[in-house]
């Protein structure tokens, strides 16, 4: 008897491989994907505006690195006491306009070289529902909690989404000839829209990704919202707050993800990286024991053997952890 319905996720071509550049820019789902590949040593950039979670604001970051856009004072404003940027998320916000043009321009400056030379850009929507300020029309990335007086809701449509993006591809594959567009749908609920409300918005993401996929070359799908919805579709798969998935949620995605987008060469460099990180985070009883000390040496050579092999991998930190001689704590 089966309990769960499955379905075979179509493998990735081109597949990733771990010289590829790539960036991820989206929902907060997209934050969880990209910590998976940057703990696996993948060459990711990650959200260089923060979460943004409409497609209208998704592409117009994307002009933005396109552009080499240069923020000053003129694009932020004062609230609660802190400087903000309707551009981006509050984790840019600062108690100074200089604070938040700092960290603002030196992630436009990373995520302009980034697109240079990516292989993959990884969208994740995450709702069709956008924000628009009332004083002047202009749609934001982040609310930045101002009363929602000031704006009105909006639930854009497929085509106005398939314009802005289909605008943004053509720039950018003009840019850098290269690179690949693997779309996601978010499986966050956001229930604070409406659970009917949510489910339009999801359908209008899902019937614009399709149609451009099955349009144009250089773009694909990977199903993560249909792995949580569908496949695991178990509130026992969500945080408390039953919108975000939880761990087991997020690792079985990933594992997909791995199994279908990863090319196997890079997928048994991948597990070898994952034997290192959990070498890293073993937890030794006496520091100071001679089993101890071989233990670290043994993964130091391992380190070291990997690194000639793999020049272009960012093994510093690995290498010093396991070179290092820790002291007990007092």
């Amino acid at each position: 008897m089966h309990f769960r319905l499955t379905f075979p996720v179509a493998p990735l071509e081109p597949a990733v491989e771990y010289q590829d550049q790539l960036l991820l820019v989206g929902s907060c789902f997209a934050e969880e994907m990209g910590a998976k590949l940057q703990q696996h040593l993948f060459p990711a950039l990650v959200n260089p505006h923060g979460i943004l979670y409409n497609p209208v604001s998704i592409t117009q970051a994307l002009h933005s690195y396109l552009d080499r856009k240069k923020y000053t004072e003129a694009d932020l404003f004062m609230h609660n006491d802190l400087w903000h940027s309707w551009d981006h998320h509050s984790r840019f916000s600062a108690l100074t306009p200089a604070g938040v043009l700092d960290n603002i321009n030196t992630a436009q400056e990373q995520a302009a070289a980034c697109l240079d030379k990516a292989r993959w850009l990884v969208i994740t929507l995450g709702a069709a529902h956008a924000y628009v300020l009332k004083e002047n029309g202009r749609l934001v990335a982040n609310c930045h909690k101002v009363p929602m007086s000031a704006f009105y809701k909006k639930l854009l449509t497929a085509d106005e989404i398939i314009t802005a993006l289909d605008n943004m591809m053509h720039r950018l594959f003009f840019h850098n000839r290269d690179i690949n567009i693997l779309f996601t749908v978010s499986p966050v609920r956001y229930a604070r829209d409406g659970v009917v409300e949510n489910n339009l918005s999801k359908a209008i993401l899902l019937q614009v990704v399709h149609q451009l996929v099955n349009k144009f070359d250089r773009l694909f799908y990977f199903p993560a919202y249909e792995l949580v919805i569908d496949d695991l579709r178990d509130y026992r798969f969500y945080k408390d707050d039953l919108v975000h998935p939880n761990e087991a949620a997020v690792n079985y995605v990933w594992e997909h993800f791995v199994n279908s987008c990863v090319h196997p060469n890079s997928q048994q460099l991948l597990k070898t990286i994952q034997d290192l990180n959990r070498a890293r985070q073993h937890k030794p009883f006496n520091p100071q024991s001679p089993q101890h000390q071989q233990f670290l040496h043994t993964y130091a050579r391992k380190v070291a053997a990997l690194q000639q092999q793999h020049p272009y991998l960012p093994l510093t930190s690995l290498a010093h952890y396991f070179n290092s001689n820790p002291i007990p704590n007092s």
